[in-house]
């Protein structure tokens, strides 16, 4: 049974059944992980290696903070503080856009579209304007800066966990400046899109009043996760799961800030209901898969073979990971598609003789901003689309299109460029 044709083939049906089942994704990566380990394709006494439990902590502590951050109404404060300051429409989009961008680099994706969606809702409502393009730009803005830091998106704290880079190796990296500045040199590019796309909203916005927060502990448990992250990366001898044990830690200090402020334990629920299990779960079955093909020889292979496409120049195979990552992305979730690149990555530099470094913020940075070219490339903008459709606004195809090529191709481009000048060269 312990066959490497056998092992690519499951896992092949594996990608096939998680695209043609979005809804139970989880079911099949922990029932593939199930057939890997009983026909012993993945030794049982190996399998847990495999598991990156910093991942899975790290996940699962920062959702849980934003839900009580989210709740505290800090977001919504701080979305009312900056629309206070803009003359127009224009300048509203952009700079929600941005502002989702800029929150987006430390919380989910998702959770950042939930926070800043309903302001732009509210602005369209009131001036009378159709919401669906302020929508999709705030959707899109915000899985843009998902690479800039280790705690922006779960393919960033993937790849963190994996390459063991720390919260400021993200910033500065091998003595050059990192991935961030890559980012942020899209995000700037792509606001310029923006801005130019919106250049005809010029209706003034009507000033209302602030949204009072309910709570501060919450904002700064927030920050307080940032610099724990931070400081633990200067200390040596840390754990291998220590980002993981900071983000349970503090989450679970709200939890317990919050049983006692409300005097009640149902109001635990609520967070704790925030977590994404199905990622979670996705993400271990995931794991355990992606020990079965290694296991198997089947990473080895799949480096070779794209080896074989970029032949031996390190600039040919970067740029074909870069835009194979796009344009995979697109299609189908990058968190599967990171989670098995990462291994293939690292076998392809070493059987290069290259740093890898180069080829995974490439694999970062194409993936990352790749589920910006369609409406189902990335949760961010299916959670978008969907808060649209509840209020009764149907998004085609090519609203959503109009906005997303040009706002990937302004991002992943000087991006693209970037890394290569500073890690590639």
């Amino acid at each position: 049974m312990h066959s490497m044709p056998l092992a690519l083939g499951l896992f092949a049906l594996t990608y096939v059944l998680m695209l043609c089942l979005p809804n139970y994704r989880k079911f099949v990566a922990l029932g593939s992980a199930l057939i890997f380990l009983l026909t012993g394709m993945l030794p049982i006494r190996q399998a847990l290696g495999y598991v990156d439990f910093n991942v899975l902590m790290m996940i699962a502590g920062t959702m849980g903070i934003v839900s009580l951050f989210i709740e505290s109404q800090m977001p919504a404060r701080m979305a009312d503080v900056l629309l206070a300051h803009v003359p127009n429409v224009k300048w509203a989009v952009v700079a929600l856009s941005v502002f989702a961008g800029v929150i987006s680099a430390f919380v989910d994706n998702v959770a950042t579209v939930l926070m800043v969606a309903p302001v732009a809702m509210a602005i369209a409502r009131r001036l009378k304007l159709n919401p669906v393009p302020m929508i999709i730009a705030i959707a899109v803005s915000s899985n843009l800066q998902g690479a800039a830091t280790l705690v922006g998106d779960t393919t960033a704290i993937m790849l963190g966990s994996y390459a063991r880079m720390n919260f400021m190796d993200f910033f500065v990296y091998q003595g050059k400046p990192s991935i961030f500045f890559a980012v942020e040199l899209g995000a700037v590019c792509a606001a310029l899109i923006l801005l130019v796309m919106f250049r005809k909203e010029t209706a003034p916005i009507p000033k209302g009043p602030l949204t009072p927060v309910t709570n501060y502990v919450p904002t700064v448990l927030l920050l307080g996760t940032i610099v724990l992250l931070i400081v633990a990366s200067f200390l040596p001898g840390m754990p291998d799961t220590i980002n993981g044990i900071i983000c349970m830690s503090l989450f679970a200090v709200g939890l317990v800030y919050t049983a006692l402020q409300k005097k009640s334990l149902a109001a635990l629920v609520k967070p704790l209901k925030e977590i994404d299990l199905d990622t979670i779960l996705l993400l271990f079955g995931l794991f355990l898969v992606i020990g079965g093909i290694t296991e198997q020889g089947v990473i080895d292979q799949l480096a070779q073979l794209l080896g074989k496409v970029g032949g031996s120049n390190p600039f040919i195979i970067y740029t074909v990971i870069v835009w194979a990552s796009v344009l995979f992305s697109a299609f189908i979730d990058n968190i599967p598609y990171v989670a098995t690149m990462l291994p293939v990555v690292t076998m392809l530099a070493k059987n290069l003789g290259l740093d890898a470094t180069v080829l995974y913020f490439g694999l970062l940075s194409g993936a990352t901003l790749g589920g910006n070219l369609t409406p189902i490339g990335a949760s961010a903008n299916i959670t978008g689309i969907g808060i649209l459709r509840k209020s009764g606004y149907e998004v085609k195809n090519s609203d959503f299109m109009r906005i997303g090529i040009p706002f990937t191709l302004a991002a992943i481009i000087p991006a693209y460029i970037y890394i290569w000048l500073v890690y590639g060269i």
